[in-house]
């Protein structure tokens, strides 16, 4: 498959739009966000959800506290996307390229970073000498470099990809090919693995291991898989919510005992 010129245009003018969006809402960065509407923009709807949503995974466990940089798993879920639908491989492959690319990402994430904080001391001395109509446009400068830390990159991996991904797919050797198989299937496995590792789940490994049973030995789709996971969720709020008005309520009466008897007094 090639790349058509209004293709390459739409997926570019998405990321910068994207990247600035993460200020606000950071919800068209996600990467099973970025994998849907670059599978759209590919005509391949699944593929794109399939690699979004395995870096979604992959995602869970990770957040940028105080400015710290993490993989860019939005620019992998949308060359991943592109790169799997040009090359016919699969989303196997797209993921397996998407992981790199996540990593490189990270360091111009840096540079954009630090391109802003240059900026942001220039804003600093705008407002010492009370030149005020310049804020608004270092403000600005500040999101059209931000956007373009990736529009730019996304851009120019497009406009080479289209040759390149192609000659290196129909050159590359097939334990590479497998090896980038491979990790894309445990991709999923690891990023269960962080939030296992770091969120309070213990409690509710029965349900995971529910869901497991019902996925692995009774065959059932994923879809019915997650309206389970969706009733055992209600169940459990409604456990925990009359076990919080439980306990209000036993406060409210202890503290009325004790009123009763301090006004016997």
């Amino acid at each position: 498959m090639h790349l058509a010129a209004y293709q390459i245009i739409l997926i570019t003018i998405y990321a910068f739009i994207a990247i600035n969006d993460s200020f606000i809402s950071n919800t068209l960065t996600q990467p099973a966000i970025a994998g849907m509407i670059s599978g759209l923009i590919m005509g391949d709807l699944k593929t794109g959800l399939m690699v979004g949503g395995t870096l979604q995974l992959m995602r869970l466990g990770i957040a940028a506290f105080g400015g710290a940089s993490v993989p860019d798993y939005f620019t992998g879920a949308v060359l991943g996307t592109a790169f799997a639908v040009i090359s016919g491989k699969g989303a196997e492959y797209g993921i397996g390229l998407a992981v790199p690319v996540s990593l490189l990402m990270l360091q111009l994430d840096v540079v954009a970073r630090f391109s802003n904080v240059f900026l942001l001391h220039r804003v600093d001395k705008a407002i010492e000498n009370m030149q005020i109509k310049r804020i608004p446009r270092l403000v600005l400068s500040g999101s059209v470099l931000w956007g373009l830390s990736r529009a730019i990159p996304i851009l120019l991996m497009l406009l080479a990809g289209d040759a390149v991904v192609t000659t290196l797919t129909n050159n590359m050797p097939e334990w590479l090919m497998n090896g980038l198989k491979t990790a894309g299937g445990v991709m999923p496995v690891v990023g269960i693995g962080i939030l296992l590792r770091y969120l309070p789940t213990k409690q509710y490994i029965p349900y995971l291991l529910v869901g497991f049973f019902l996925a692995a030995y009774l065959q059932v789709p994923m879809l019915g898989v997650s309206i389970i996971g969706v009733v055992a969720a209600m169940i459990v709020f409604s456990h925990d919510k009359e076990k919080n008005n439980n306990n209000t309520q036993t406060v409210t009466t202890a503290g009325s005992f004790e009123g009763g008897i301090d006004g016997d007094e």
